[in-house]
């Protein structure tokens, strides 16, 4: 029989063990009027956390709808969690509004000064009485909370941990200017505020509103590990380095039934509108349907088939700025159902480093044929690797140069079913959100390499595949 004392110390353990279980416990203090209702994508969260915080994960984006306690488990439990057993730990944290910053520094406060976490831990650490405000306090092991605002000031100084929990404001988010000035800030002014840059962190929690938003240009500087819960679950899967995968299965699986149910999700899809509901519910702003490449016309495999030939397509580009293009290779394999993509390699490289990357990637796949488009980029690569090797390389001329026709001229070999993708790359969720976007993304590299290819293979092969005569329209 378990006695009272034998439960108190299991919770304490428990709470003090998993961010989770914190959670779960401080709840009575940070909505004493609410039931709790746990869900999987709590964990989701609180297990990447507790990897930064343990310095598994250094850096990290999280994209999921609003309403779905993110703010509670990220800015007001994770800090007063971690003080636990590293008190001495710094932390800033913004918002794009100065009030939501200090409501959840005044709730993290709450919940460290509350009768439950003073009786499991009120011996570790004590708020500083002379550092003790609404936007700062203190603890007597030199560990501080300090709340701000976006393009407001972080008192100049420094924390462990940086954090910024909605830099968007969703009304300001089309706002070119707005959005530009919250990204400077982050990198000009907050991503200069770690102690020290080798061991601190970065955490980003917010919902998509823009596909250059904070995390469209973090994610694309890369380093990030990116955590993305979707609303409704949609059949590209995401995954981290951790070992997360959404657990749904099934199209439209909703994330969290038990609060938002389906007539709710409906209601918000209509007072959202399409544009927005895609980014705020489903963290990818654009229609789920997109335009020339719609999500539903791609087809998924498995098991790598059996190929009766490869071909590689490339997009080249020699510079490695952060608003350079990147160069891009598809590898294609050809079977009697249809085309499957192999592999994708996409990188910023100067032009030594892609002329390498051409030879290793033909060395690992003895493709039939490597194209690329006969332009500016691609011209002297062409010319050097027909002269040094015996690598089957094709410049291609491309007649019509407008990227939107090229890729509607393709598309309906998509929509015949007839492009299969591999539904465990850890590429895929990128590769399909930029043809998803197309022409309103950010870069068009893998887009431009499918048209390449699949333009190649339906005038060269022009035979029936799938059930369908498969054509470029020309």
């Amino acid at each position: 029989m378990t006695t009272l004392p034998d439960l108190f110390f299991i919770n304490k353990e428990l709470a003090e063990r998993s961010l989770s279980h914190f959670i779960r416990q401080a709840w009575k203090v940070i909505e004493p009027g609410t039931p709790y209702i746990h869900n999987w994508h709590i964990d989701a969260i609180c297990e990447h956390l507790e990897a930064v915080t343990n310095g598994q994960l250094q850096d990290l984006v999280i994209n999921i709808p609003p309403r779905h306690l993110k703010s509670i488990a990220v800015s007001v439990c994770w800090p007063a969690w971690v003080w636990i057993t590293k008190p001495e730990k710094r932390w800033i944290f913004a918002s794009y509004a100065q009030s939501l910053s200090t409501r959840d520094s005044l709730k993290c406060r709450r919940v460290i000064q509350s009768p439950w976490y003073q009786e499991n831990w009120g011996d570790r650490f004590q708020l500083s009485g002379d550092q003790n405000a609404k936007i700062k306090f203190e603890n007597d092991k030199t560990g501080h909370r300090i709340s701000t605002s976006v393009g407001g000031s972080a008192t100049g100084e420094g924390g462990d941990f940086v954090v910024v929990d909605d830099p968007h404001n969703v009304k300001e988010a089309l706002s070119d200017t707005i959005r530009e000035a919250t990204v400077e800030w982050w990198d000009q002014v907050m991503s200069t505020r770690l102690n020290d840059p080798k061991t601190g962190s970065k955490v980003i929690i917010m919902q998509r509103v823009h596909q250059n938003d904070l995390s469209g240009h973090v994610l694309e500087q890369g380093g990030y590990e990116h955590l993305c819960i979707p609303a409704e679950y949609e059949k590209k899967r995401y995954h981290t380095s951790i070992g997360f995968k959404d657990p749904r299965t099934e199209d439209k699986e909703l994330l969290f039934p038990k609060r938002f149910d389906r007539p709710a999700i409906e209601k918000l899809k209509t007072v959202l509108g399409t544009y927005a509901a895609a980014g705020q519910l489903q963290q990818r702003p654009a229609p789920a349907e997109g335009g020339i490449f719609k999500l539903e016309w791609w087809q998924y495999y498995k098991t790598s088939p059996k190929v009766s030939w490869i071909l590689q397509s490339w997009d080249t580009g020699y510079k490695t700025g952060p608003k350079n293009a990147y160069s891009c290779c598809e590898t294609w394999g050809i079977t009697n159902s249809g085309y499957y993509l192999l592999d994708l390699w996409r990188e910023k490289v100067e032009y030594p480093d892609l002329k390498r990357a051409v030879k290793n990637l033909y060395n690992k796949w003895r493709s039939r044929v490597v194209l690329v488009e006969d332009k500016a980029s691609g011209q002297s690569l062409v010319q050097e690797i027909k002269r040094g090797t015996r690598i089957p390389i094709k410049a291609v001329t491309v007649t019509d140069g407008d990227k939107v026709v090229r890729a509607s001229l393709v598309s309906p070999i998509v929509e015949a079913g007839n492009v299969f993708l591999p539904e465990d790359a850890p590429w895929l969720a990128d590769f399909i959100d930029e043809h998803t976007h197309f022409p309103n993304a950010a870069y068009a590299d893998q887009v431009d390499t499918t048209s390449q290819a699949l333009d190649y293979l339906g005038q060269k092969t022009g035979r029936i595949i799938g059930g369908a005569k498969v054509i470029s329209n020309r």
